[in-house]
């Protein structure tokens, strides 16, 4: 049982019924916020445990619970995703898709792969400088 307001009558809340009232819209909210099912789950339940533990009163619960998703999911979304060697090679509009991570695992010593390996140095390099 969660207590929601000290100011308020005593209400108290079974957890489960909590969960089971609002998971579908919550569910359907994340959803549509997030790129994949697998992160909508997971902040759902983050959502539930911060709700869970939360010792602070809670004067609208609706409200409360989708603010809470709303933050969580702009959270994950400030995350900064890694980007690939690989990520970094397509996408501008040249002929030529370049395979960064297999440049540099490439033990050959052609002169386009001596050429592009100093090239990346070079632009990493001056990347770092500036």
């Amino acid at each position: 049982m969660v207590t929601i307001s000290p100011n308020m009558p005593q209400q108290t809340f079974n957890i489960n019924e909590v969960i089971n009232d609002y998971s579908k819209r919550l569910l359907s909210f994340i959803r549509k916020r997030v790129n994949t099912e697998a992160d909508a789950e997971d902040i759902l339940q983050d959502v539930f445990y911060q709700f869970i533990g939360n010792t602070k009163p809670i004067e609208q619960l609706s409200g409360w619970l989708f603010t809470v998703a709303r933050n969580k999911i702009i959270d994950r979304q400030r995350k900064k995703q890694p980007v690939t060697l690989n990520a970094l090679g397509g996408g501008s509009g040249d002929d030529v898709n370049l395979e960064w991570g297999a440049l540099f695992a490439d033990n050959s010593k052609s002169p386009e792969t001596e050429y592009l390996r100093g090239l990346f140095w070079e632009s990493l390099w001056s990347a770092l400088i500036e």
